[in-house]
């Protein structure tokens, strides 16, 4: 039974905080956003320090949140709100691709890294499969990361890489490989015959069995192995 005031129909909407310090691209994010049924923006805030306390007062699902900003950057500020008792899950949006910049906002909790020339449907689907607890990662930042940690001095790195991967069973093979690939649970579901449910219990799977705890660490393991 419905409480009063709402409809069955009324789809529940992610919150979203926008942290910019460019006005427009607040604006532009505002009204790229507004017309989405399922998404609400809940706040903006023009750096760091305010989006500490746009977390505290309004309580986003997912924040946008910029690198480059006054008094507390994007990534300070990050890891000060996923310290909050009921962290928001962040997404790092940016001008800038440059590797260290996503090693260093994985490494303060952010579960998104995109740059603002991504097109707007996609920084869309990355808020939806974000706040479903799906980390997404642009495919040029995907490459970066793997790049630069590839690039590392490795020692046998690729035979322990191969060494994981043969403990797993053929079809979570097939869903490591998937993922090596930047593919969504939606695109693996629909590449291998699966239900999106079971796709996600193999990518928890992989989680235990690869001793990962995001996707792109699964990634980064195919990589290493050479198998992508």
């Amino acid at each position: 039974m419905s409480s009063p005031g709402s409809s069955p129909e009324s789809p529940v909407k992610i919150k979203v905080g926008i942290v910019d310090d460019d006005p427009l691209v607040r604006s532009a994010l505002g009204l790229m956003l507004g017309g989405q049924a399922d998404i609400e923006v809940v706040g903006e805030a023009t750096d760091g320090q305010e989006a500490l306390a746009l977390v505290r007062t309004s309580a986003p699902d997912v924040v946008l949140m910029d690198i480059r900003m006054p008094r507390i950057n994007g990534l300070d500020a990050t890891r000060r709100v996923l310290a909050d008792a009921r962290p928001p899950r962040v997404i790092v949006l940016t001008t800038f691709g440059a590797d260290e910049y996503v090693v260093d906002a994985l490494a303060a909790g952010a579960e998104g890294f995109l740059l603002k020339d991504t097109p707007p449907p996609e920084i869309v689907a990355a808020i939806r499969a974000v706040a479903a607890g799906e980390p997404i990662l642009s495919p040029k930042a995907t490459r970066t990361l793997i790049t630069r940690l590839r690039a590392e001095p490795t020692g046998d790195r690729a035979a322990a890489a191969r060494g994981r991967l043969e403990a797993l069973t053929e079809r979570e093979h097939e869903v490591a490989l998937a993922v090596g690939r930047g593919l969504s649970n939606a695109e693996i579901a629909k590449e291998l015959y699966l239900s999106i449910p079971t796709v996600k219990a193999h990518v928890s799977r992989l989680f235990d069995k690869l001793g990962a705890t995001n996707r792109v660490q699964i990634a980064i393991t195919v990589h290493d192995a050479g198998l992508v």
